[in-house]
Protein backbone atom coordinates (compact mmCIF):
# COMPACT_ATOMS: atom_id res chain seq x y z
CA UNK A 1 0.00 0.00 0.00
CA UNK A 2 1.09 3.62 -0.85
CA UNK A 3 -0.19 6.77 0.41
CA UNK A 4 -1.45 8.11 3.87
CA UNK A 5 -0.87 5.67 6.87
CA UNK A 6 -4.36 6.22 8.11
CA UNK A 7 -5.99 3.65 5.80
CA UNK A 8 -8.10 1.26 7.86
CA UNK A 9 -7.86 -2.01 5.66
CA UNK A 10 -9.78 -5.19 5.48
CA UNK A 11 -7.51 -8.45 4.06
CA UNK A 12 -5.23 -7.44 1.33
CA UNK A 13 -4.08 -4.12 1.33
CA UNK A 14 -5.49 -1.73 -1.09
CA UNK A 15 -3.90 0.45 -3.00
CA UNK A 16 -3.85 4.15 -2.36
CA UNK A 17 -2.02 6.83 -4.90
CA UNK A 18 0.42 8.94 -2.25
CA UNK A 19 -2.16 11.74 -3.88
CA UNK A 20 -5.02 10.47 -2.27
CA UNK A 21 -6.56 10.97 1.40
CA UNK A 22 -8.09 8.23 3.20
CA UNK A 23 -9.63 9.34 6.44
CA UNK A 24 -8.80 7.40 9.73
CA UNK A 25 -12.13 4.59 10.24
CA UNK A 26 -12.66 4.36 6.67
CA UNK A 27 -12.39 0.47 5.51
CA UNK A 28 -11.09 -0.59 2.16
CA UNK A 29 -11.47 -3.88 0.62
CA UNK A 30 -8.85 -6.01 -0.69
CA UNK A 31 -7.53 -5.22 -4.63
CA UNK A 32 -9.30 -1.79 -4.32
CA UNK A 33 -7.30 0.94 -6.28
CA UNK A 34 -7.89 4.69 -5.03
CA UNK A 35 -6.33 7.07 -7.85
CA UNK A 36 -5.02 10.54 -7.43
CA UNK A 37 -6.84 13.20 -5.30
CA UNK A 38 -9.76 10.82 -4.20
CA UNK A 39 -10.75 11.64 -0.61
CA UNK A 40 -12.51 8.82 1.45
CA UNK A 41 -13.78 9.89 4.64
CA UNK A 42 -14.10 8.02 7.50
CA UNK A 43 -16.89 5.86 8.03
CA UNK A 44 -17.34 5.07 4.39
CA UNK A 45 -17.01 1.01 3.42
CA UNK A 46 -15.69 -0.11 0.19
CA UNK A 47 -15.57 -3.61 -1.08
CA UNK A 48 -12.92 -5.47 -3.22
CA UNK A 49 -11.51 -5.05 -6.23
CA UNK A 50 -13.25 -1.71 -7.15
CA UNK A 51 -11.31 1.55 -8.52
CA UNK A 52 -11.99 4.82 -7.26
CA UNK A 53 -10.57 6.88 -10.20
CA UNK A 54 -9.08 10.88 -10.31
CA UNK A 55 -10.91 13.29 -7.96
CA UNK A 56 -13.50 11.02 -6.88
CA UNK A 57 -15.25 11.60 -3.35
CA UNK A 58 -16.73 9.18 -0.77
CA UNK A 59 -18.69 10.59 1.94
CA UNK A 60 -19.21 9.36 5.93
CA UNK A 61 -21.82 6.93 5.19
CA UNK A 62 -21.70 5.38 2.08
CA UNK A 63 -21.35 1.96 1.54
CA UNK A 64 -19.90 0.56 -1.87
CA UNK A 65 -20.14 -3.06 -3.07
CA UNK A 66 -16.97 -5.02 -4.68
CA UNK A 67 -16.05 -5.05 -8.62
CA UNK A 68 -17.47 -1.02 -8.51
CA UNK A 69 -15.76 1.41 -10.99
CA UNK A 70 -15.99 5.08 -9.73
CA UNK A 71 -14.56 6.69 -13.22
CA UNK A 72 -13.04 10.79 -12.45
CA UNK A 73 -14.75 13.20 -10.68
CA UNK A 74 -17.26 11.66 -9.05
CA UNK A 75 -18.81 12.36 -5.63
CA UNK A 76 -20.62 9.70 -3.59
CA UNK A 77 -22.34 12.24 -0.70
CA UNK A 78 -23.58 10.69 2.32
CA UNK A 79 -26.46 8.04 2.55
CA UNK A 80 -25.53 6.63 -0.98
CA UNK A 81 -25.36 2.89 -1.07
CA UNK A 82 -23.76 1.10 -4.41
CA UNK A 83 -24.21 -2.43 -4.82
CA UNK A 84 -21.84 -5.17 -6.50
CA UNK A 85 -20.68 -4.76 -10.19
CA UNK A 86 -21.93 -0.85 -10.45
CA UNK A 87 -20.02 1.69 -13.07
CA UNK A 88 -20.57 5.40 -12.72
CA UNK A 89 -19.42 7.36 -15.34
CA UNK A 90 -17.19 10.13 -15.86
CA UNK A 91 -18.49 13.25 -13.85
CA UNK A 92 -22.28 12.00 -13.05
CA UNK A 93 -23.82 13.35 -10.23
CA UNK A 94 -25.18 11.95 -7.23
CA UNK A 95 -27.46 14.28 -4.90
CA UNK A 96 -28.65 13.64 -1.04
CA UNK A 97 -30.87 16.37 -0.07
CA UNK A 98 -34.01 17.04 -2.50
CA UNK A 99 -34.95 20.80 -1.56
CA UNK A 100 -31.20 22.51 -0.71
CA UNK A 101 -30.46 25.72 0.57
CA UNK A 102 -27.47 27.25 1.79
CA UNK A 103 -29.22 29.09 4.11
CA UNK A 104 -30.72 26.46 5.65
CA UNK A 105 -29.32 22.87 7.25
CA UNK A 106 -30.96 20.17 5.82
CA UNK A 107 -28.34 17.37 7.08
CA UNK A 108 -31.45 15.47 9.24
CA UNK A 109 -33.27 15.34 5.98
CA UNK A 110 -30.83 13.10 3.63
CA UNK A 111 -32.66 11.03 1.68
CA UNK A 112 -31.01 7.14 1.18
CA UNK A 113 -30.19 6.31 -2.73
CA UNK A 114 -29.70 2.53 -3.60
CA UNK A 115 -28.29 1.53 -6.76
CA UNK A 116 -28.55 -2.20 -7.16
CA UNK A 117 -26.33 -4.82 -8.65
CA UNK A 118 -24.78 -4.67 -12.40
CA UNK A 119 -26.43 -1.12 -13.00
CA UNK A 120 -24.25 1.34 -15.35
CA UNK A 121 -24.92 5.10 -14.85
CA UNK A 122 -23.34 6.42 -18.02
CA UNK A 123 -20.98 10.00 -17.96
CA UNK A 124 -22.74 13.34 -16.84
CA UNK A 125 -26.44 11.73 -15.66
CA UNK A 126 -27.55 13.08 -12.71
CA UNK A 127 -29.43 10.96 -9.85
CA UNK A 128 -31.88 12.75 -7.48
CA UNK A 129 -31.90 11.81 -4.18
CA UNK A 130 -34.33 9.36 -2.65
CA UNK A 131 -34.96 6.64 -5.39
CA UNK A 132 -33.49 3.00 -6.19
CA UNK A 133 -32.29 2.28 -9.26
CA UNK A 134 -32.88 -1.66 -10.47
CA UNK A 135 -30.60 -4.46 -10.56
CA UNK A 136 -28.35 -3.93 -14.55
CA UNK A 137 -30.49 -0.88 -14.98
CA UNK A 138 -28.52 1.45 -17.96
CA UNK A 139 -29.06 4.71 -17.69
CA UNK A 140 -27.23 6.85 -20.36
CA UNK A 141 -25.18 9.70 -20.73
CA UNK A 142 -26.80 13.05 -19.38
CA UNK A 143 -30.44 11.69 -17.84
CA UNK A 144 -31.65 12.96 -15.35
CA UNK A 145 -33.31 10.46 -13.00
CA UNK A 146 -35.85 11.40 -10.21
CA UNK A 147 -37.73 7.80 -9.61
CA UNK A 148 -37.12 4.89 -9.31
CA UNK A 149 -36.02 2.74 -12.17
CA UNK A 150 -37.21 -0.95 -12.93
CA UNK A 151 -34.53 -3.60 -12.72
CA UNK A 152 -32.74 -4.27 -16.74
CA UNK A 153 -34.55 -0.68 -17.95
CA UNK A 154 -32.81 1.43 -20.60
CA UNK A 155 -33.10 5.52 -19.22
CA UNK A 156 -32.51 8.28 -21.55
CA UNK A 157 -33.58 11.92 -21.52
CA UNK A 158 -34.43 14.95 -19.18
CA UNK A 159 -36.05 13.77 -17.00
CA UNK A 160 -35.63 10.31 -17.88
CA UNK A 161 -37.67 7.89 -19.14
CA UNK A 162 -37.34 4.23 -20.28
CA UNK A 163 -36.74 3.95 -23.85
CA UNK A 164 -35.89 -0.03 -23.99
CA UNK A 165 -34.46 -2.69 -21.71
CA UNK A 166 -30.76 -3.79 -21.36
CA UNK A 167 -29.23 -7.85 -20.58
CA UNK A 168 -26.85 -8.06 -18.09
CA UNK A 169 -24.13 -8.58 -20.40
CA UNK A 170 -24.97 -4.71 -21.68
CA UNK A 171 -27.03 -5.61 -24.66
CA UNK A 172 -30.15 -4.02 -25.93
CA UNK A 173 -32.94 -6.19 -25.81
CA UNK A 174 -35.27 -5.80 -28.66
CA UNK A 175 -38.52 -5.82 -26.85
CA UNK A 176 -40.91 -3.31 -26.35
CA UNK A 177 -41.33 -1.33 -22.76
CA UNK A 178 -44.46 -2.96 -21.62
CA UNK A 179 -46.23 -6.11 -23.15
CA UNK A 180 -44.92 -9.46 -23.23
CA UNK A 181 -42.03 -11.45 -25.16
CA UNK A 182 -38.89 -13.40 -25.01
CA UNK A 183 -35.25 -12.86 -26.09
CA UNK A 184 -31.78 -14.48 -26.15
CA UNK A 185 -29.17 -12.26 -25.23
CA UNK A 186 -26.73 -13.24 -28.65
CA UNK A 187 -23.27 -13.00 -26.35
CA UNK A 188 -24.51 -15.42 -23.58
CA UNK A 189 -26.83 -16.93 -24.52
CA UNK A 190 -28.98 -16.26 -21.25
CA UNK A 191 -32.80 -15.97 -21.50
CA UNK A 192 -35.09 -13.07 -20.77
CA UNK A 193 -38.63 -12.45 -20.14
CA UNK A 194 -41.00 -9.71 -20.68
CA UNK A 195 -43.95 -10.04 -18.76
CA UNK A 196 -46.66 -7.69 -16.31
CA UNK A 197 -43.83 -7.44 -13.79
CA UNK A 198 -40.87 -5.77 -15.58
CA UNK A 199 -38.44 -8.16 -17.30
CA UNK A 200 -36.33 -10.81 -15.71
CA UNK A 201 -34.38 -13.92 -16.36
CA UNK A 202 -36.23 -16.90 -17.28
Amino acid sequence: MSGAPNVALQGTPATVHPSAIVDLGAAIGAGTRVWHFAHVCSGAVIGERCSLGQGVFVGHRVRIGSNVKIQNNVSVYDNVTLEDDVFCGPSMVFTNVYNPRSAVTRKDEYRDTVVKRGATLGANCTIVCGVTIGEHAFIGAGALINRDVRPYSLMAGVPARQIGWMSAFGERIPLPATGHGEWACPRTGERYMLDDGGLRRA
